[in-house]
């Protein structure tokens, strides 16, 4: 039985189609950038975050050979840039510069999330890893965790401590729970929010961001005890973990160059190859670790299995801190 010429002839020009389809990625990362890169933040200008993503913008400009502009989409716990991010071109112009975890997170803290962050973003490059931090005031008593654990038992309910994250609350969670005491909660705006309440003794300690907690220690504002990753951190190797000194725990935010699902693969492996030269330099290592955090270098799969596992774990721990979803 032979084929007609017409079946012959559709075979031909569909397995040319299949062939063209299978060249369209790599014709698309061999001629990317072809445009001006945008850097999304998911806060205003001269916040912490905006620090942090225009001094990749600055470090990437010459690796491109392009404009790198960073664009500022503050807003609903980041969920704002995180929308934005998921329905921009799939082509590798447009990246997210933010926190895996926190992405992860606001698939719990928010009753209807845009988007479905495990389906529509895909990770290019894992950046830095980062603690919470536990923190007194300087001029506080309390030198040691334990030290602090021993005068809530004392003072029961009427102790009281400081969030303004949803990580810090989760850690001031576990804290209570594996201590047994029970301070109460008060949650701010912002940490500096809480830095006068602290200091006149109201509150007894305070769940914070590096960030904020590094700077006003060395202001001689407040006192580190401890931090909330499972193992120390190069970055301030003095430091103890809570789990050493007894409280189970390991809270890591880790940073993210973030896509939206669809990027062709070439184009996720090339921005993946700038953000590890960049990530890879001693300068940078200077920079993270200024602000609490170290360098952290995966591969784009391990990032995505990162970010799917996060969205779980958030998921179990914002259901134990009792936070209502918004």
């Amino acid at each position: 039985m032979t084929l007609s010429k017409g079946v012959l002839r559709c075979a031909a020009v569909a397995t040319a189609i299949a062939a063209l389809a299978a060249t369209i990625p790599t014709a698309q990362a061999q001629d990317y950038p072809n445009q001006d890169i945008r850097l999304v933040c998911a806060f205003p200008p001269g916040s912490g975050a905006d620090v942090l993503v225009r001094y990749f913008a600055e470090k990437l400009r010459p690796i491109v050979g392009r404009t790198v502009i960073v664009e500022n989409k503050a807003g609903a716990g980041g969920n704002i840039a995180t929308q934005y991010l998921a329905k921009s071109k799939p082509d590798g112009h447009t990246i997210y510069v933010h926190a895996g975890t926190a992405v992860a997170a606001n698939q719990s803290l928010f009753k209807n999330p845009p988007v479905d962050v495990a389906k529509e973003i895909r990770i290019a490059a894992t950046i830095n890893r980062q603690p919470f931090m536990l923190v007194v005031d300087a001029k506080s008593p309390y030198k040691t965790v334990g030290e602090l654990t021993e005068a809530m038992k004392q003072k029961g309910d009427k102790a009281s401590y400081a969030t303004a994250a949803p990580t810090g609350r989760i850690m001031g969670e576990l804290y209570k729970r594996a201590a047994g005491i029970n301070p109460v909660e008060v949650n701010y705006r912002t940490a500096p929010d809480s830095l006068n309440e602290m200091a006149s003794g109201k509150l007894d300690f305070g769940m914070h961001d590096p960030v904020f907690s590094l700077a006003q220690q060395r202001e001689g504002r407040v006192r580190i005890l401890a931090v909330s990753t499972g193992q120390r951190l190069n970055a301030s190797p003095d430091l103890p973990t809570m789990t050493e000194l007894g409280i189970p725990m390991d809270l890591t935010g880790w940073w993210a160059a973030m896509l939206p699902t669809g990027t062709p693969k070439p184009v996720i492996d090339k921005i993946h190859s700038w953000f590890v030269q960049i990530v890879s330099s001693d300068e940078t290592k200077a920079y993270l670790n200024k602000f609490g955090g170290d360098p952290y270098i995966n591969s784009p799969e391990q990032g995505q299995a990162m970010l799917e596992r996060d969205v779980k774990a958030w998921g179990e721990y914002i259901k134990m801190a009792k936070i209502e979803p918004m």
